[in-house]
């Protein structure tokens, strides 16, 4: 049997990217239905997905077993450990380590830029200035993605080495920070310059465009 993934509408709707992104850099997307919804507004969500209990939230992953999982990170976490061949963690033990914390820190903090600005993968502004909160947020993410970087002596264009979950967790802000055409210092420029060239999230940029509707 197969997982079913059922997910918002990919250009607007955050964690649902990252669970795409996710479960494509491991490989697992033949192992995978995904159902997409297509709610007006976020208020109309809950509604639309009464079968997906108990927190009806999207994404929500159906294991093959039947439980459902309503939370990115669990996800990630389950799928990892279904399926310790993938590697959807770092290898290395420090590497592990920092993208679990920079992981969980996106999926609990940047109250800011996830309240205000939301994803936008249809349009794209140009020269709007970070109001004070979310340039403390920029200078955040600046912070704890070269940290992660110098750390793991990554050589590549993700954080910790080989693209992992914590890349797939960050790529809804990629997009975010692209959206809104902030002002970028330069390791997040090259971060989100290396997102924005991921095929697996141009695929999912492009899927998003042929089949949903503009909100």
């Amino acid at each position: 049997m197969k997982y079913q993934l059922t997910i918002g509408n990919r250009l607007y709707f955050s964690w649902p990217i990252a669970a795409v992104m996710m479960i494509e850099h491991a490989g697992l997307m033949e192992l995978v239905d995904i159902t997409t919804v297509y709610p007006d507004h976020e208020a109309d969500v809950r509604p639309r997905i009464p079968h997906l209990a108990p927190a009806r939230t999207l994404p929500t992953l159906t294991l093959p077993c039947g439980t459902q999982l309503g939370d990115s990170m669990a996800m990630a976490e389950e799928l990892a450990n279904r399926h310790p061949d993938r590697n959807m963690w770092p290898e290395d033990p420090k590497a592990r380590a920092i993208a679990r914390y920079l992981a969980n820190e996106m999926h609990s903090s940047f109250g800011a830029l996830r309240s205000s600005w939301p994803v936008n993968l249809r349009h794209s502004y140009k020269g709007l200035t970070a109001p004070e909160d979310v340039q403390a947020e920029l200078d955040r993410l600046e912070l704890i993605w070269t940290h992660a970087r110098q750390t793991t002596g990554s050589r590549t264009p993700w954080l910790c080495c080989e693209y992992s979950i914590a890349d797939a967790i960050y790529a809804p802000m990629a997009t975010r920070l692209t959206t809104y055409g902030f002002e970028l210092g330069p390791t997040s420029q090259a971060y989100v310059s290396a997102h924005l060239s991921d095929p697996a999230l141009r695929r999912l940029r492009a899927a998003g465009l042929a089949k949903g509707a503009v909100v």
